[in-house]
């Protein structure tokens, strides 16, 4: 029965290791006290342990993680490059379990009690460092630590970054990770609810990071865009898929409006679901292709009913990120947005 309660996998966090929440929890374990976890740091090599909960239905995805060896939380995690900064416990208190990760060689701070850390998401972060952002203006409407943020300044060149966070742990976090990375004065963080920013005309590019729907931000998002110019959105979404339905055979690019229905020379990405037994691949699934299409003519009649006159929109791509569930698939869709001229 002990050997149940032993993990064979978990997450590594500089010299904090992250067990999964149903390790070591019978009671003959809790006997050893602190000799327990000294051992388990000494056996992974590493200096501090945490083990992690069920996520909070708070609306803030606030972890419940327990800190069971070690006095000081804040870690950096370089992610692929990106170095984040954090801590465990209390938020700037010097107690508590924090964290530093590397994306791209940039680093990302946080505090692992608090604010969660999304490995799933590394192929979008990947993606958003390769788009051609540069001289641009991006609004973030949900920052979190910076998972998105960094990329778009540190590798796709964005000129300047409004970030909203209403998560007070993740926005200290984000602060830290801006100033580790060199690009603070490049960013604006705004703090408190995203449905509630005061911006109005100023973004090239607005990204929706939030799931399992970022539907209530896409009415901020519309106020934000150039309303001249427009600009792209990138709209995250979970969506079912129905079992037993093959793929269409190609990847669907379609313009709103348009009489072109498909590119096909349109090339998808190629992420695997759940760690690689099933790979998503490079077909559209039917689901994925109406779901984007409601998106864009949404997205289109709240522009027209903002600015007073049509716009377009188009489908860009649509990218497959994970399976989040069982045959629920998170997925983005990059949207152009633009007036109609007269």
């Amino acid at each position: 029965e002990l050997e149940r309660d032993v993990p064979q996998a978990w997450q590594r966090h500089g010299d904090l290791v992250l067990l999964g929440e149903d390790s070591f929890k019978a009671a003959a374990w809790a006997r050893l006290g602190s000799a327990l976890w000294e051992t388990v740091a000494s056996a992974l090599g590493a200096r501090r342990v945490a083990r992690r909960g069920r996520v909070m239905p708070d609306g803030m995805r606030t972890p419940s993680v327990t800190l069971l060896l070690g006095q000081d939380g804040w870690v950096e995690h370089v992610d692929n490059g990106i170095r984040w900064a954090g801590a465990a416990g209390c938020g700037g208190c010097g107690e508590g379990a924090a964290l530093t990760v590397w994306v791209g060689y940039s680093r990302y701070s946080f505090d692992v009690t608090k604010c969660m850390f999304s490995p799933g998401n590394i192929t979008e972060k990947l993606r958003v460092a390769s788009l051609p952002c540069s001289g641009e203006v991006l609004v973030d409407l949900y920052a979190g630590i910076g998972y998105f943020t960094l990329p778009f300044l540190v590798h796709a060149g964005a000129a300047f970054v409004h970030a909203c966070e209403w998560n007070s742990h993740a926005v200290e976090a984000l602060h830290r990770t801006l100033v580790l990375n060199g690009v603070r004065d490049r960013c604006h963080i705004h703090s408190g609810d995203s449905r509630q920013l005061q911006l109005r005309d100023v973004a090239d590019r607005v990204n929706l990071g939030l799931i399992p729907s970022s539907e209530q931000g896409w009415p901020v998002a519309c106020r934000v865009l150039k309303k001249d110019t427009g600009g792209v959105l990138h709209i995250h979404h979970n969506v079912e898929t129905p079992p037993g339905r093959p793929p269409q055979a190609a990847v669907l690019l379609a313009e709103q409006g348009s009489p072109e229905a498909a590119s096909p020379g349109a090339e998808a990405q190629h992420p695997t679901e759940d760690g690689g037994e099933e790979t998503l691949g490079a077909r559209l699934r039917p689901e994925w292709q109406r779901w984007a299409e409601a998106t864009a003519t949404r997205i289109q009649g709240l522009l027209a009913e903002l600015h007073g006159r049509p716009w377009r929109t188009s489908i860009l791509h649509i990218e497959a990120v994970k399976s989040y569930a069982p045959h629920v698939h998170h997925l983005v869709l990059d949207l152009e947005c633009r007036p109609v001229l007269p």
